[in-house]
């Protein structure tokens, strides 16, 4: 077996579970849980339509590079969604199935172990982190860095810190913005930072941008290749960008996204995917173009997110550190605002008296120079419809009072 797998830790599902394993969740209450990521809105009629529609895809082999319309439709997006000039359909776009594969795997094409001339390969991640950076880290022979997220810069991670000889090991850096799990959109002086980085050691950038169309401002959130394009990077030199459908348009089971971004690296993306056997269907295609042409179903999706949140974040401002992130659909709370109280604590007892799943904010990252950045904390994913998730509120500020006031208040 490779030893790597060794290295990879449990899920944070995974953990949750064994959390929970000796707990019998409060009969009184029906279950609801905001622990996982997954969207809960209706998928639009359209694009079930579309994928019916289509099944006489099924009877030929798909191609690798996907088909020139749905490369076409993505590159169409992101000029119109970035304000950029279209990039290359044929050889700066590579259709994906969804970024979670494709964020794995382009560290198989992007890691050269041998190049060690100053130590073991690194990729760098944020922390707290999605944990595919990590696994994807061990599996391609590298090893993973955390950048602590930095709660004083809206959880920017804190680069500066990192001394030279990491620096010199950094093949590959993985960023999420819109950030999963605090919601936080970096800024054009944090991406001015990343590309001097890169600049400088020569490592590839994946900008994992996943919840790029649900946000909460009126201004959408920067993405890389916008900022890339600011700054004059019209090549997209070591620069990657991967998003998806999944959270846009609720169609997390069509499993469609792109990679987009350095034509030298998509090339060798490609060649490495075609030996993966990981195409597309052609019926997921067809409904994807469709996907991505409309933007009417993605901007009522986002009112909804918009009007969930703004109901249910300020009722958690009563017994929570919480405040509005600027994007995706996570609620990054601390729990200890009033009382002393661990992150796998609260999740645990949540779940017993009251029935409502939340995330340990621990198990979304690792310890790391000295501090686990998601201690005390707890991810709250708002996927549900809003009355659900009001209730689970409702259910969390009453659970918070009724532990306040059977323990000693948290020194101010």
């Amino acid at each position: 077996m490779n030893p790597f797998l060794q290295k990879l830790q449990p899920y944070p599902f995974e953990k949750l579970k064994r959390l929970f394993a000796d707990v019998k969740p409060n009969p009184a209450y029906k279950a609801i849980s905001l622990g996982i990521g997954e969207p809960k809105h209706p998928t639009p009629a359209f694009i079930r339509q579309a994928v019916t529609d289509h099944l006489d895809g099924l009877s030929a082999y798909p191609s690798t590079a996907g088909s020139d319309a749905l490369r076409l439709s993505i590159a169409q997006w992101l000029a119109r969604r970035y304000d950029i000039p279209a990039l290359d359909a044929a050889s700066q776009i590579l259709p994906v199935n969804g970024s979670r594969e494709a964020l794995f795997a382009l560290a198989q094409t992007v890691i050269d172990p041998s190049n060690n001339e100053h130590g073991k390969p690194i990729i760098l991640c944020p922390n707290p982190f999605y944990q595919i950076y990590e696994g994807a880290a061990y599996l391609a022979g590298a090893e993973p860095y955390f950048a602590n997220a930095d709660p004083a810069r809206n959880f920017a991670p804190d680069y500066k810190s990192i001394p030279d000889d990491i620096w010199k090991r950094v093949q590959l850096l993985y960023i999420c913005s819109p950030g999963n799990p605090t919601g936080a959109v970096l800024t054009m002086d944090d991406w001015k930072e990343l590309f001097d980085l890169s600049d400088k050691y020569g490592f590839v950038i994946a900008a994992d941008e996943c919840y790029s169309e649900i946000y909460f401002k009126p201004e959408a959130p920067l993405g890389s290749l916008q900022a890339a394009r600011a700054f004059g990077r019209t090549d997209y030199r070591r620069l990657i960008t991967l998003s998806s459908l999944s959270k846009r348009s609720n169609v997390p089971g069509m499993r469609s996204g792109f990679v987009a971004g350095d034509a030298e690296i998509i090339k060798n993306f490609l060649l490495y995917r075609t030996y993966h056997g990981s195409a597309m269907s052609p019926s997921i295609q067809s409904a994807s173009i469709l996907a991505w042409n409309d933007e009417a179903h993605v901007q009522e999706n986002r009112e909804q997110y918009r009007q969930k949140f703004a109901q249910v974040t300020p009722l958690l401002q009563e017994v929570l550190d919480v405040n509005l992130p600027d994007a995706a659909f996570y609620l990054w709370a601390k729990v200890d605002k009033f009382i002393a109280i661990s992150d796998t604590d609260f999740a645990k007892r949540l779940y017993q008296e009251y029935n409502v799943t939340v995330l340990p904010g621990s198990y979304l990252a690792r310890d790391a120079h000295g501090i686990n950045p998601g201690q005390n904390r707890i991810r709250m994913a708002l996927v549900a419809e809003v009355e659900e998730c009001m209730e689970a509120a409702q259910r969390i500020v009453a659970f918070t009072k009724k532990l306040a006031a059977e323990r000693p208040q948290k020194p101010s």
